[in-house]
């Protein structure tokens, strides 16, 4: 199909411009103004509409296999699709773990035949995600994989994070490290604190976190590697990572929309909607992890979407696992909050770049940007009409979010991925 969006406010090259975008044989075939339907092209309309890039998220769990009564790749990938959502990177920690060639190839595979938007694919860094051997990261990396993570599980023993990140160094692979002591977590469900003694549940106390990540700098420093820190939770890891940057210390860091937008005094009780790892933390924690945005220590913004069942995450904050689902309230609940709401932190064009642009740089992806003769991954969003999250209404599976009930604006109006109309809003509510 060919398509014409017409007259849309797009954002090219960090800045917003009235302009047409034709997509012709899968790609981006011209931008401009005043461009002219031709025969074989279904023209949109995108008047006061947001044009983008698609959207970029190098953190998603797809459970797919050995755990798709959570979610699937077809699922996870409409959830996406709905979210405006091009490219995804979706985490090993499935059964069987992708760590070797053959698996992660595989992987590949099935992403391509089931997936809606583009898949890419971590490996896990040691074998099926537990202590002992690294995988062969020259090998996954020719299977596909474009980065490592052991992503659910922190990877305990220093030695192997060192030799972990030379071996992915030489190969050319970022890792992406889940960051967790295991000996400081002491069967925590939520942050350590008032709410905690409040609830009457275990704490997670901060040092979970940061010990370990003071480890990994260390360990990035010394091998030269580029380590990349997953959902950054603490207003300590901010400041170790500000202070490993102006060392010149090859680090990047992700931050995901719960943690910006919900404190640990926010949870309003026994609700798993409000479990996830790492924890939501103090309010000083989450106005450190905006400031850390603003100031360019975090380096984008990854969902972290999680899904689990509904049977699952009603057995409270001690039994229910940790996660939320994200692809789908991720830019609707920024933008509400940070840009359109009464005391915006944030411009629309600085929270389009962290969710488009920033994480293909961290991860060297070639996406998040409208450019002639690229492919056409492209999301359309309705800036002006509210609208109510409604989890009957999620792609998803996993209908697990603190988020649903909220009136939001920036609703997803239509993705395309490599040309293709993947998710029209209208189409969705028939």
């Amino acid at each position: 199909m060919a398509y014409l969006l017409k007259n849309g406010q797009v954002y090219l090259e960090h800045q917003l411009v009235t302009c047409d975008i034709r997509i012709q044989n899968g790609k981006i075939a011209a931008l401009g103004t005043d461009l002219t339907p031709l025969a074989d092209e279904t023209v949109f309309d995108c008047t006061a509409k947001l044009v983008t890039p698609g959207l970029v998220d190098p953190h998603v769990h797809l459970r797919d296999p050995g755990q798709t009564d959570k979610e699937t790749i077809a699922t996870g990938s409409a959830a996406a699709a709905r979210g405006g959502f091009t490219t995804i990177g979706a985490m090993p920690n499935v059964i069987p773990v992708p760590d070797d060639a053959t698996k992660v190839a595989d992987m590949v595979q099935r992403n391509t035949e089931n997936g809606l938007v583009h898949i890419l694919q971590f490996s896990s860094i040691t074998k099926n995600r537990e202590a002992g051997d690294l995988v062969d990261f020259q090998a996954v990396k020719q299977a596909g994989a474009f980065a490592v993570s052991n992503d659910g599980s922190g990877v305990q023993d220093a030695a192997t994070m060192l030799k972990a990140l030379a071996g992915a160094a030489e190969a050319g692979l970022t890792l992406a490290a889940h960051v967790e002591e295991d000996s400081l977590k002491f069967g925590g469900v939520i942050n350590a604190g008032p709410k905690a003694e409040e609830l009457g549940v275990p704490g997670i106390i901060n040092a979970v976190e940061t010990s370990q990540l003071a480890r990994d700098i260390a360990l990035s420093e010394a091998t030269g590697a580029h380590y990349h820190m997953c959902h950054v939770s603490t207003a300590a890891s901010v400041r170790m990572i500000r202070q490993a940057k102006a060392a010149g210390i090859p680090v990047t860091a992700e931050v995901t929309p719960h943690h910006l937008l919900l404190s640990d005094e926010m949870i309003p009780g026994n609700d798993a909607n409000y479990k996830m790892n790492p924890p939501l933390r103090s309010e000083a924690d989450r106005q450190a992890l905006i400031e850390g945005l603003c100031d360019g220590t975090i380096d984008c913004i990854a969902t972290d979407h999680a899904p689990h069942t509904a049977l699952e995450k009603a057995k409270g904050l001690c039994g229910s696992p940790f996660g939320i689902t994200g692809s789908e309230t991720a830019f609707d609940t920024l933008y509400t909050t940070f840009v359109q709401g009464a005391q915006p932190r944030f411009t629309l064009t600085q929270l389009l770049n962290w969710m488009t642009a920033a994480p293909a740089r961290c991860f060297n992806i070639d996406a998040g940007t409208l450019l002639p003769g690229a492919a056409a991954d492209i999301a359309v969003f309705d800036l002006k009409t509210p609208t109510t999250i409604k989890a009957d209404e999620f792609a998803s599976k996993g209908h697990n979010s603190p988020f649903v009930g909220q009136t939001v604006y920036g609703q997803t109006i239509a993705t395309f991925v490599s040309g293709k109309l993947v998710y029209r809003k209208d189409d969705a509510q028939k």
